[in-house]
């Protein structure tokens, strides 16, 4: 059988005892040699010999007489403060390094009963990395202090099923937080699910400003709202989440808004103000639409994110506020740098973590769980649960995932629509003929009430439908310079001309008859609903 060898430091405070009315006192190091089925062949006893070495040798001695056959090696080690994760680290890692292992010989040990917590994690750490190639050993005290009573014991293997579920439940409060971040949506766009993956790990461990782009209705706000949500369960925000759209700050208004103002700053001012970031003080501020702020409130703005200081309108003593910020925005900022009309060195500053939010015309497969999503919502909030028929949704999200369906307003369409279908379904069903009216409602809305129909529509009709967006889009185009053109070469001339400069096209009437008839369409039909 192998050795059973245990490294330990020595408990100060636990192993602390004197006189013969020790030994009716627990002491952690003593009691290692006290089970009958745990013998213990050698400990590896780490103390500060300057300070405890009448406290080790006295540990020694009584280990000695409950258990002989144990050798007990001290290893004189100074700790210069016991509390500094770094030293103590450094300290140990030199320890473990050093030390002759024999694993073919040998079991080994750590006990983490005694010392401070910083060395349990310390050891902790070496373990799971395995620098230290052996096991963790936790004791405790019987439930009646008794002498003679060794208390339990408890050995934790890093590397077998105990810190599998340990991992698992860490894997596991992972998925809760991504899933907190998308509102308990089952989103299968994979994109958009790897950057809130991203999110999640940036929301938990760093305080840097974030930048949320996209268009309106995409989700901004709500997903700032749950990154607040998040950090405030992890107790890392404790203050507020305090949300302004800045495209409604115009004017004076604008800095009394943002940065507050002393009595008296302006006409009307008859008290002070306290502002939003100082509102936002150990929260998150979100600013949406960021690129509606005017220059001098940019300018404020990045003197209060660099130092946490600022003035507030009319004062002339700094405030502080130590904040968090996410900034939203449905503009290219860059484009915005380059016309003159935001700080380049703000949008530095907001630009270390910058995600682009989808719109939803762009997650197809994400409307179907989106639906849900709002239906449930309208159902628990109005304590009625409404479904759609078998023939209703399909028709619906066959529309939805449309070309068709420009979705402008992203996920603020989806919410009011589903909001209009589940209000006037009667007896909780939505049926065909309500999807069929919310589905023109709805083309009415993108396209407008008196517009024409697309140039795809009106050739195809109902079958422009069935079309990918990619199809669309090219189809369209070519369909329109078709009824532009006089004749079939010169619409082949100008869809190919660089084909044609490059000598890679020989016939490009052919080949745009070809394209045609992919969708079933020839150029006498095209040319007669000139």
């Amino acid at each position: 059988m192998k050795r059973q060898v245990v490294i330990g430091m020595l408990g100060t405070q636990l192993d602390a005892a004197s006189g013969p009315g020790r030994w009716e006192k627990w002491r952690p190091t003593v009691s290692l040699g006290m089970h009958e089925d745990f013998l213990l062949d050698r400990l590896e006893l780490i103390v500060d010999e300057r300070r405890f070495g009448k406290l080790a040798h006295l540990v020694a001695q009584d280990l000695a007489q409950v258990s002989p056959e144990t050798q007990v090696r001290r290893h004189d080690t100074f700790l210069a403060d016991p509390w500094d994760f770094e030293s103590v680290y450094g300290v140990l890692h030199d320890f473990v390094r050093a030390y002759d292992f024999q694993p073919e010989d040998e079991d080994y040990y750590v006990h983490i009963t005694t010392g401070t917590h910083v060395s349990q994690i310390c050891w902790f750490l070496l373990t799971e990395s395995r620098l230290f190639p052996g096991r963790l050993l936790q004791t405790a005290p019987p439930r009646k202090q008794a002498g003679e009573a060794p208390g339990t014991y408890a050995v934790i293997d890093l590397d077998l099923s105990r810190y599998d579920r340990i991992a698992q439940r860490f894997a596991q409060e992972r998925l809760h937080d991504r899933d907190l971040l998308k509102s308990g949506i089952a989103t299968r766009n994979p994109a958009f699910n790897r950057m809130i993956e991203q999110i999640e790990t940036v929301a938990t461990r760093s305080k840097s400003p974030m930048l949320l782009m996209g268009p309106t209705g995409a989700g901004k706000s709500q997903l700032a709202r749950r990154v607040f949500e998040l950090k405030k369960q992890k107790h890392q925000l404790p203050g507020r989440f305090v949300e302004v759209n800045c495209a409604t700050l115009r004017g004076d208004g604008a800095m009394s808004t943002l940065f507050g103002h002393i009595k008296g700053a302006y006409t009307g001012a008859s008290t002070d103000r306290a502002g939003l970031l100082r509102s936002a003080h150990q929260g998150l501020l979100f600013l949406d639409e960021i690129g509606e702020l005017g220059q001098d409130e940019q300018a404020m703005l990045l003197r209060a994110l660099e130092e946490k200081r600022f003035l507030p309108v009319g004062g002339d003593k700094e405030v502080e506020s130590d904040f968090q910020l996410i900034a939203g925005t449905n503009r290219d900022l860059q484009v915005a740098v380059h016309e003159g009309r935001f700080r380049d060195d703000l949008l530095a500053r907001l630009n270390l973590w910058t995600y682009r939010l989808p719109g939803l015309a762009e997650r197809a497969e994400d409307i179907e769980p989106n639906l849900d999503f709002e239906l449930e919502r309208h159902s628990r909030e109005n304590r009625q649960r409404v479904t759609f028929n078998r023939e209703a949704r399909e028709r619906y999200l066959t529309f939805a995932r449309s070309g068709e369906a420009t979705w402008g307003g992203n996920f603020r369409d989806l919410g009011a629509s589903v909001m209009r279908l589940a209000t006037l379904a009667e007896g909780g069903r939505i049926r065909l003929d309500l999807v069929d009216e919310e589905i023109e409602r709805l083309r009415r809305q993108w396209h407008g009430a008196g517009a024409q129909r697309s140039l795809l529509d009106e050739v195809l009709g109902e079958g422009a439908a069935q079309l990918d967006r990619f199809d669309r889009v090219q189809l369209e185009d070519v369909l329109r310079v078709c009824r532009q053109a006089k004749n079939l070469s010169q619409a082949g001339r100008e869809l190919f001309a660089v084909s044609r400069s490059l000598k890679a096209s020989s016939n490009d009437a052919d080949r745009l008859r070809k394209y045609l008839a992919r969708f079933g369409l020839d150029w006498e039909q095209l040319r007669a609903g000139v």
